[in-house]
Formats: C-alpha cells, structure tokens, sequence
C-alpha cells in the first residue's frame, strides 16, 4: 500500500500494491495527479529509497509540475501522512477479522471512501522549539 495525502483538505487516496518499488511508487505519483489536479504540486516524502530511484527521477522528469521535497532524514514525526496510517489502520482493522485478501481490500477501499466523505484538514500539533542562532552555546554574544 502507498499512500499520498492532501493535509489543507484531509483528502487522502492510496493504490495497494503487492510490492514496494519504483513501479509501484510511480503508480502513486500518476494516482495523486489524477487525485488532486493542479497546475502545481509540492509532495513532501520521506527518505524510502524508492522515493529516490533512477525510475522515479525519471518518471518525474516527464511531470514538471511536481515538486518533491524530502524530510530530513531521522524526523519520521514531521511525515504528515503518519497520523492518517493510524486513522486508516482503525478504520479498517479494529476489532475485525478478514478470511482473504479481497475482503481485506474491499475494507480498506470503504475505510478510505468513509475518511473522505468525513475529511478535515489536518492541524498539526507538534509545537516548533524555539530556535537558537547559529552561534549561540558557542561563547559569542550577539554583539560579537
């Protein structure tokens, strides 16, 4: 499963996949196009190597109004989409039992159908610390 999720609107979409490659990260990248049409989009992704490959810059060589910005790395709490993950999972999972894979699927399509029809955008909640100049904790003063 690869997710993409819009936090102004709170509109989500994924494709399910049964690998986790460029291909299907690609697949991604066209659903989100059709998803949210735009003459420009700003997708934020974490580090995965996949995010990175020779396929994907190529593929986002033909789709010039994407724009990707990586998070830094060891900062998974700034990825906007793991609050929805946790939502998703709930909608989907709790308290359920699934005999197969397509029942598990049908359940995960009636999560995301019910997420979007009930959407919000997202409002984070992680306080900014506050910052430090550059030089600070290095023995200058401000007047220095």
């Amino acid at each position: 499963m690869h997710g993409a999720f819009e936090p102004a609107t709170g509109e989500a979409t994924f494709i399910l996949s049964s690998r986790r490659d460029s291909a299907s990260h690609i697949q991604l990248l066209e659903k989100v196009i059709q998803t949210f049409p735009a003459d420009r989009l700003l997708i934020i992704e974490d580090n995965l190597s996949i995010h990175h490959s020779r396929d994907t810059k190529i593929a986002l060589a033909a789709w010039p109004e994407i724009q990707i910005l990586f998070l830094p790395k060891y900062a998974c709490w700034l990825n906007l989409i793991e609050p929805w993950w946790k939502q998703l999972r709930s909608l989907t999972l709790q308290g359920r039992k699934f005999e197969n894979q397509t029942e598990l699927e049908n359940a995960l399509w009636n999560a995301l159908d019910y997420w979007n029809q009930h959407r919000y955008p997202y409002r984070w909640k992680k306080r900014p610390q506050e910052q430090l100049s550059p030089w600070d904790g290095f023995g200058f003063s401000k007047s220095t």
